[in-house]
């Protein structure tokens, strides 16, 4: 077996003039085209704490040229020699032919070197989790709850999951995460609006997502998959769902609130309806609030400015000091 190529030094430590001497995975190429002194490629190479482009400035052979590009593929994990440049205020690695690009064997890497962790130990956030779940003493809701998460098979999956690529808790236990931070956010609503079905409130916060466990696959990258992309996690949840409470004969207009909780937690950003209970309102905001503030203050986090504000589309000016 081939000796393990250990990462050596993580993207978001790079300064400019670094030499570079790494592995990377792949996440996209732009393909080759010329410029003034032969053919040049780009990638996008990541690592888990974050991506970089490369630039292969190559040989006037273009066949040469593309040789290497067509050799490397999206999700490789590939060796790199480079240094460190700055383009537009942003680092970049450049190489040339002189330098080494090689793609590895998986049994030359570790997967989990480009994949991003979560900080938050996954065993506690589960355990307070299922704490939530043995709060609920409806026995319809309860059936359901313990359906899937008494499934050690699901609940690994729910655990290792993603909540996202990028946006908010792009990580490995992301989805947990995410789940007992909007049940939590819940259970502070309800203390002050203690008139809600709180069994009710519980199990929508730990159901709204479930679907990602699926949209989402994990191995030297973070991708969405097929059924993800043509269906989304929405789509994918509600079907677990009554796939579920098909089985457990889950009484009806029970069933029909635990979907439509489901179906609305994503406001215009997925959901076909509003929602239209205090129920499934207070999951709306509380899973909207919990990804929009990780969302900002990673912004701020990983703010490349000495200003102190800059601008971003989604939240207009973000306040750095």
């Amino acid at each position: 077996m081939p000796e393990k190529q250990k990462k050596k030094q993580l993207i978001k430590d790079f300064k400019k003039d670094d030499i570079i001497s790494d592995i990377f995975v792949v996440k996209f190429k732009k393909p080759v085209e010329p410029y003034k002194n032969g053919f040049k490629f780009e990638l996008r190479l990541g690592d888990s704490s974050k991506e970089i482009m490369y630039k292969y400035w190559g040989p006037s052979d273009e066949a040469k040229v593309k040789f290497l590009y067509d050799s490397i593929k999206s999700d490789d994990v590939v060796l790199v020699q480079g240094r460190v440049n700055e383009w537009n205020n942003q680092l970049e690695i450049s190489a040339n032919d002189h330098n080494i690009i090689q793609v590895l064997s998986s049994e030359e890497y570790e997967a989990g070197d480009f994949v991003r962790q979560g900080s938050k130990p996954v065993g506690v956030m589960f355990q307070d989790l299922m704490g939530y779940i043995e709060s609920v003493k409806d026995k319809d809701l309860r059936k359901i709850l313990d359906y899937f998460f008494n499934d050690g098979d699901f609940a690994k999956r729910f655990k290792d999951s993603p909540a996202a690529m990028y946006i908010h808790h792009g990580w490995v236990g992301g989805l947990l995460e995410h789940t007992l931070s909007v049940v939590r956010l819940c259970m502070d609503i309800f203390k002050i609006h203690d008139s809600m079905d709180r069994d009710l409130l519980v199990t929508g916060a730990i159901l709204h997502d479930i679907g990602k466990i699926e949209e989402f696959t994990v191995t030297t990258s973070i991708k969405v998959s097929t059924k993800g992309m043509l269906l989304g996690h929405v789509t994918i949840g509600v079907e677990m769902l009554t796939r579920a409470m098909d089985k457990l004969e889950t009484p009806e207009p029970l069933r029909f609130k635990i979907i439509h909780m489901i179906m609305t937690h994503m406001g215009d950003y997925g959901s076909n309806k509003a929602p239209s209970f205090p129920e499934a309102l207070t999951i709306f905001h509380a899973d909207q609030l919990d990804a929009k503030v990780l969302q900002m203050s990673e912004l701020k986090e990983n703010a490349q400015t000495e200003d102190d504000y800059f601008y971003h589309k989604e939240f207009g000016n973000v306040y750095l000091r």
